[in-house]
């Protein structure tokens, strides 16, 4: 059948969640660089927001995956 748009879209929303929460981690000492934003780490709240999303996506095709490997019981002969 192909591959499951899934698979892409998680892989790609996984990776950017992962760097913007890494830079939110590494930068979230620096009281300077979020004084713009109220002093919240906008970085490390969409990072999770966007790993989590990835993350559905990810599962959601694996799962499709498992139920399309899976024969399924026919009637009985």
């Amino acid at each position: 059948m192909g591959l499951d748009i899934r698979w892409p879209i998680g892989l790609m929303f996984s990776l950017v969640g992962a760097l913007l929460f890494i830079l939110g981690v590494a930068t979230g000492a620096n009281a300077e660089l979020y004084r713009r934003s109220l002093d919240i780490n906008i970085n490390l709240i969409w990072g999770l927001v966007l790993l989590v999303f990835g993350g559905a996506m990810l599962l959601l095709a694996w799962r499709a995956g498992r139920q399309a490997a899976s024969p399924e019981p026919g009637p009985p002969q």
